[in-house]
């Protein structure tokens, strides 16, 4: 069943100021993705030198730091690496933590919540100001002109959300 309600949206934001200038960020969510995560991926800039001078420098991926959040806590750093022996040759690995390999069974998201409730811990909320100011960034481009893209469920989405990082060089991290 076609429907035009935006359930999916792509967007590259930056922080203007001394720290993060010129640093992209790229932000999606949608509904009726292949799964059902939350992750951040740090995408490490290229080296000024080529340290691997025989291979092409497109050919090998950017190192990546993947923060995941959902389903399962953890992080991986991602690179590339020399295979032992000959020919030279690059293998993409990871180093994993994953926290419920470290420390068993972990309490959902809503226990740790309402426990912080009850007792009144605020760690994990934001506050109203958070909330207000969120809502009056977002509110103009829900106001503002949409064009809306379809894409298939089971999809990673529309084409168009590949070709707003494609324009600068890179592409969403789907994991390693």
């Amino acid at each position: 069943m076609d429907s035009n309600t935006e359930t999916y949206v792509a967007l590259k934001v930056e922080i203007h100021n001394w720290r993060w200038k010129g640093v992209p960020f790229y932000l999606r969510t949608g509904k009726r993705l292949p799964r059902k995560m939350t992750q951040i991926a740090v995408t490490f800039r290229e080296a000024p030198t080529q340290v691997f001078r025989s291979l092409d420098p497109g050919s090998i991926a950017p190192n990546m730091l993947l923060i995941t959040l959902q389903p399962s806590e953890g992080f991986s750093l991602c690179f590339s690496v020399k295979s032992p022996g000959r020919p030279f040759q690059l293998s993409d690995r990871a180093l994993q933590f994953d926290y419920q390999q470290a420390f068993g069974q972990l309490p959902e998201a809503y226990e740790t919540l309402l426990r912080d409730v009850m007792i009144g811990d605020q760690t994990l909320f934001v506050s109203a100001d958070f909330t207000e100011t969120a809502w009056r960034l977002c509110d103009p481009l829900l106001a503002g002109e949409k064009s809306v893209h379809f894409y298939s469920a089971g999809s990673w989405g529309p084409r168009e959300a590949d070709a707003l990082l494609e324009k600068n060089g890179h592409r969403w991290a789907l994991g390693w």
